[in-house]
This record gives structure tokens, C-alpha cells and sequence, in this order.
């Protein structure tokens, strides 16, 4: 049967730079959902924040972190004028981009031996939101 389910996760990040392993929440949300064969899209709902597939490895992240401080860097964004000084959140954003597609097969998350899923911010300590969203063939009722 053909299904299509929905669910939200909220973040409230301590630091304002922050990469959170959500890989655990998306497969237990296939779970959930019954998806046994295909996806599912995990889109992060705010301009400032980015979802992405990479290793699980602490120094990986923080030179993610550091690079994406160097391509775009604090400092003094026209953005800033409108009472904002988030700009360079906006542009990490674009950089890592805001969604990812989850490939199901089998009843199960088809990763890479190394790919994980994670939740990245980048104007963090407020609540943000994600969404799921699983579509495919679902367990037989």
C-alpha cells in the first residue's frame, strides 16, 4: 500500500554553530511510518539551519564548521540592515543546502557504510523545526 507520513522535530541548539546526528529519529520515524521501499525527505524548515549526509567523526565536523566559516564568515552583511546580523547563517545555508532524500529499501534506511544523517545550525539557541515526510510502499495491513 502507498503511504505518505509526516512528522516534526524540534531543535532548541545550545551553541549558535551546532551539527546534531538525527539518523536515529529519521529511521525511527520509517518505523513509524510502515515504509518499507522509498524515501524519505528530511527538510530543515528555517533559512539559517541545513540538513546533511556525511561521517559520524568529531573532527570532520569541526572542519566542516571551520569552512564554512571561511566561505562565509561573521562580519557586516547588507541582511544586517533590516535588524538582523544572521547573514552569514543565511549563506552557510545555501552553501550545505536545507534537505536531503533518504533512500528505504527493504524496510530499512539505505546509507553508506559511513553516511549518517545530521541536523545542521548555524543561528542556533531558539527552537527550529524539521520535517519528515516518508513516501513509498508501506507494511501490508
Amino acid at each position: 500500500m502507498f503511504i505518505s507520513k509526516t512528522k516534526y522535530l524540534t531543535f532548541n541548539t545550545k551553541n549558535e554553530h551546532e551539527i546534531v546526528r538525527i539518523t536515529d529519529e529519521v529511521e525511527n520515524f520509517r518505523k513509524e511510518a510502515g515504509l518499507v521501499d522509498g524515501t524519505i525527505l528530511v527538510s530543515a524548515m528555517h533559512i539559517t539551519a541545513g540538513v546533511i549526509v556525511n561521517d559520524w567523526e568529531s573532527g570532520l565536523h569541526q572542519d566542516i564548521m571551520d569552512w564554512l566559516e571561511k566561505v562565509a564568515p561573521k562580519g557586516n552583511y547588507r541582511h544586517h540592515r533590516t535588524g538582523e546580523t544572521n547573514g552569514d547563517a543565511h549563506l552557510k545555508n545555501l552553501t550545505v543546502g536545507h534537505q536531503i532524500i533518504a533512500p528505504v529499501t527493504n524496510g530499512k534506511l539505505d546509507l553508506g557504510p559511513w553516511q549518517q544523517i545530521f541536523y545542521i545550525e548555524f543561528d542556533g539557541r531558539r527552537p527550529k523545526k524539521v520535517i519528515m515526510k516518508a513516501l513509498g510502499i508501506g507494511n501490508k495491513e
